[in-house]
């Protein structure tokens, strides 16, 4: 999905869920080993300063935008979906989080000048790495979580479409890692990490899958009979299935 059809669909997300665009469904998660979103804030905070400039692609609702920027001097955390954006800033002021400016910039294409940020980060989001290259100041980092390419495969697979749809087979660490490289920025840290999500019905898993983009034009009625064949072979026990994965990546700008 395009970085101006992901804004779209949040933008969608924002009118159906509200001010913060969460669905609210209801779901556990088993970890192989750990957690890989606490292990990039983790990450994210050991390289903060209170003198330093962050960076943020992509803020969507501004939820951890708000929750970090106390460990920073400033954070300008950018997106495009006007829905989310407006959520993010009665966030900020909900929260008198006043070193934050949320802006609406398409982050492939940004404004700012060379070298302007010590610490850059995209949180499931997008990863212009000519542009972080070039914003980032020298022995700048760029710290990332993304998606893997196994993400949701079996239910993309029944479904016979979705995001980054046939690609399980090539290692989304390993092309990030090669990119980032011939840009300029020396890879520190790259891991992959999985996880198992169990939901306990149906409901709950549909209304997941209206507010993530893993299928950007999922119908709750016309794909019903879709979901109904994942769950008759995905259900367990303590719910049903899910396979998450995701990668962390630290990069140093030379």
């Amino acid at each position: 999905m395009s970085y101006t059809g992901s804004h779209k669909f949040y933008d969608k997300v924002a009118r159906k869920f509200g001010d913060y665009g969460s669905s609210g469904a209801s779901y556990t998660t088993k970890y192989q080993t750990e957690n890989p979103e606490e292990v990039f804030k983790k990450l994210l905070l050991k390289y903060s300063e209170k003198d330093k400039s962050v960076l943020d692609l992509g803020c969507a609702d501004g939820r951890f935008t708000v929750a970090i920027a106390p460990y920073f001097k400033n954070v300008v955390a950018i997106d495009l979906s006007k829905g989310m954006l407006k959520a993010a800033k009665l966030l900020q002021k909900e929260k008198r989080a006043r070193n934050i400016n949320f802006e609406e910039i398409n982050t492939f294409d940004t404004p700012f000048l060379n070298n302007s940020f010590n610490i850059i980060y995209s949180r499931r989001g997008p990863t212009p790495f000519n542009e972080i290259s070039r914003l980032l100041k020298k022995e700048g980092y760029f710290i990332d979580i993304g998606i893997g390419e196994k993400d949701c495969q079996e239910i993309k697979e029944v479904f016979g479409r979705g995001q980054d749809y046939g690609k399980w087979i090539e290692s989304t660490l390993k092309s990030y890692k090669k990119e980032l490289q011939s840009f300029g920025l020396n890879v520190i840290l790259g891991e992959d990490y999985f996880a198992t999500e169990y939901y306990p019905d149906y409901r709950n898993l549909d209304l997941f899958l209206q507010g993530v983009p893993i299928f950007t034009d999922y119908n709750s009625e016309k794909d019903r009979s879709l979901l109904e064949g994942y769950i008759s072979t995905h259900q367990t026990p303590e719910g049903i299935i899910l396979s998450r994965h995701r990668i962390v990546i630290v990069a140093r700008k030379q």
